[in-house]
């Protein structure tokens, strides 16, 4: 039997926040607004459990997330800060499996298999996870120990924060029974829905059900959601992980249609890219803008390049030719820029000849990257930046 565990940080952006400014524990904290702005705009992207007792949760409006808790601490994302901390929280993983595959910034499949040998039971080494854990980074995770990736996903949501499920193989049929039909993959609002007018609520409804007929229903969906039912799930956990894309987005603080303002901030938003790719040893063939105007309505257009780039001027090249082809007729609330079709760092031999023309723009590149790292994200700032 498999042992695999899904680790998942606890409000993890919010958490961060509370750790570096000790003022915030114990503060409904929510993440996605600059607190000079008052209420700010956008959506939330994170909250401490403190906020979610007010009703406050991950993508929220802003303004309503203010109705709801005035009170809250409202500070805005710092990515930088979060990528660093979930460098420490990979690193502890990989002391105790190779096989680690991150789903995301702050949360992980590990398989654990072959280490109970060395490492002590599977157990030992969940609880012995969570110590380091907390050891290198001041923050608590949420464990789920189960036979498979679908069983350890639930296990771990079960008792935050700081949880510890274990599900043994002989218990799955009663652990799954009376959860909601929602909790498998696969199932969102409008497959929710025609399971509930087939009857299905619980996962445990859905398991007693002919195989036969939910295939008849459903299809494909059918026989995977049979499966899952029946806590089936073969899929192995992948240590090749690779990012899709980098991206970051920013919210104004009023609805603009300032054309240099827009300009200016694609460039930002570029270099912000940009460091994160250096950072994470990718370049990219794809870059995406999103532009969203004063009525919500939400846009994205995308670039494909025959080479692979890293710098922000280059990236900010391809995006302004992108925010040129958007009508300007109303003004602007959101714009994000984001870089895809990622490649490791000297992956290919071909790129060589790819690099050499923006060789002096990523040499400069990595090289304020080093004066931040050394001095604050605030030492070096384009003089764009200060008018």
């Amino acid at each position: 039997m498999r042992s695999i565990l899904h680790v998942d940080m606890d409000a993890f952006y919010a958490s961060v926040e509370q750790l570096d400014h000790p003022a915030y524990k114990g503060q409904p904290v929510i993440v996605g607004a600059d607190p000079k702005a008052g209420k700010g705009r956008g959506v939330v992207a994170a909250c401490s459990y403190e906020a979610r007792k007010f009703g406050v949760h991950s993508a929220l409006p802003i303004s309503r997330a203010w109705k709801l808790c005035p009170q809250g601490v409202y500070v805005r994302p710092r990515m930088d800060r979060y990528v660093e901390v979930s460098h420490q929280v990979m690193e502890v993983f990989r002391r105790y499996t190779d096989l680690v595959e991150p789903l995301s910034i702050d949360e992980a499949f590990l398989d654990i298999t072959g280490s109970v040998a060395l490492l002590g039971s599977p157990d030992e080494i969940a609880r012995s996870i969570k110590k380091d854990i907390r050891k290198a980074t001041g923050l608590t995770a949420s464990v789920g120990l189960a036979p498979n990736k679908f069983l350890a996903k639930i296990a771990s949501d079960l008792r935050k924060p700081d949880g510890l499920v274990v599900l043994e193989e002989n218990g799955v049929e009663q652990f799954l029974r009376d959860l909601p039909i929602s909790r498998l993959w696969g199932v969102g609002p409008k497959t929710e829905a025609r399971l509930h007018e087939m009857g299905f609520r619980t996962i445990g409804q859905l398991a007693s059900a002919p195989r036969e007929s939910l295939v008849r229903a459903l299809g494909s969906l059918g026989e995977h959601l049979y499966r899952l039912s029946h806590g089936k799930d073969d899929r192995p956990v992948v240590p090749d992980w690779e990012r899709k894309s980098v991206g970051t987005e920013t919210t104004f603080d009023e609805d603009t249609d300032d054309r240099e303002l827009l300009l200016r901030t694609i460039l930002e938003l570029s270099d912000h890219v940009a460091e994160r790719l250096r950072k994470d040893e990718y370049r990219a063939r794809k870059v995406t803008l999103k532009l969203r105007y004063s009525n919500f309505s939400t846009h994205t257009k995308q670039h494909s390049l025959d080479k692979l780039i890293q710098s922000g001027e280059e990236i900010a090249a391809v995006a302004r030719q992108l925010f040129s082809q958007f009508p300007l007729d109303r003004k602007i609330r959101l714009l994000g820029v984001s870089a895809g079709d990622l490649h490791r760092d000297g992956g290919d031999p071909q790129q060589l000849t790819l690099f050499a023309a923006s060789n002096q723009k990523e040499k400069l590149g990595h090289t304020i990257d080093e004066i931040k790292e050394k001095f604050g994200v605030d030492s070096l700032r384009r003089g764009s930046q200060l008018l």
